[in-house]
């Protein structure tokens, strides 16, 4: 042993003590946790700050990659720092894990994306179809589709209502429907109030602008109309569905979910990723509400369309 403390092999090879082995994988297991907690305070510049935000569930993947290098190099101490990122992850998302709502359903919907050049769009609808919800919401509905969709459609949904390429499919009868403006320069939303069994449901069917890696603004722009339009509704019973182009981890979305609740999370099980349709990493599809009880909520895969569908129920 040298005077500092090291070991020295027969060979001459210096051996790190114990208690020195993984330090790298500790500094990184706290640096983990600490923007797993803290993702939303960096800033959002160029949408960099809302992409970390969308990718913040997948970084517990890294953790037990951690855990196993650190269990190779028995480095017993950062092992136990892996727990730290661990218990960040689960306080943040393990709710979503937990099962929600229960009961029977007075009202249940469905929201799909069709896509605008699905070269199946019945394929899609009937699978739509045969989820059995009373409301159908569909966006990127193309000129070239709309005599299949209504065809497919019809026999079930005898009332419907459409905004450019969105619509509302409704088993009840459907009144006092008007675009919604969301800042786009072409109106991509409507409102509708629809007349159930028990009692009028204002609903809203969104497809809200799109948004890329640095490039955010139309989304965020579009947020917030939908937001100022949903906050000066006096409604008392509204749901708003369809594509928001915003994932649920997102804090663009904050301006919707501080008015609304969210479905998936309070009736759904797991993140409810959506999006791309084979293999979904994000969310952007959604079913927020207000002034129900979320008694389900789901993700249904369909044919042809490149997101799922999304669906809930709900009652009095």
């Amino acid at each position: 042993m040298t005077a500092s403390g090291t070991h020295m092999t027969d060979e001459g090879a210096v051996r790190v003590p114990r208690r020195r082995r993984g330090i790298l994988i500790t500094v990184i297991a706290v640096l983990l946790a600490l923007v797993i907690i803290g993702h939303r305070l960096v800033p959002n510049v160029r949408g960099m700050g809302s992409l970390l935000d969308t990718v913040t569930p997948f970084l517990g993947l890294g953790i037990p990659l951690l855990a196993l290098a650190a269990a190779l190099r028995r480095a017993w101490p950062a092992l136990a720092a892996a727990i730290v990122p661990t218990v960040a992850w689960v306080a943040l998302f393990g709710p979503a894990w937990l099962p929600g709502g229960g009961g029977p359903a007075q009202v249940r919907v469905v929201s799909q994306n069709l896509l605008a050049d699905n070269a199946e769009p019945q394929a899609t609808v009937d699978a739509v179809v045969d989820a059995g919800a009373d409301l159908v919401a569909l966006q990127e509905v193309s000129d070239g589709d709309r005599d299949t969709v209504a065809e497919h459609l019809g026999h079930r949904y005898p009332y419907q209502v459409t905004e450019s390429t969105v619509g509302l499919w409704s088993r009840f009868p459907i009144r006092d429907a008007a675009g919604v403006d969301t800042g786009l320069g072409w109106t991509r939303a409507l409102r509708a109030v629809v007349g159930t069994p028990n009692g009028d449901l204002t609903v809203y069917v969104v497809h809200l602008g799109s948004a890329r890696a640095g490039e955010t603004a139309v989304r965020d722009r579009t947020v917030r109309a939908l937001a100022g339009q949903l906050r000066r509704d006096t409604a008392q019973r509204v749901i708003a569905l369809g594509d928001f182009n915003t994932a649920s981890t997102d804090r663009m979305i904050t301006p919707l979910t501080d008015l609304l609740r969210d479905a998936q999370a309070d009736a759904g099980t797991g993140p409810g990723f959506t999006w791309p349709s084979r293999l979904p990493l994000i969310r952007p599809d959604h079913v927020f509400y207000r002034g129900l009880t979320a008694t389900s909520a789901g993700v249904l895969r369909t044919p042809a369309s490149d997101h799922r569908a999304v669906t809930a129920g709900f009652r009095w």
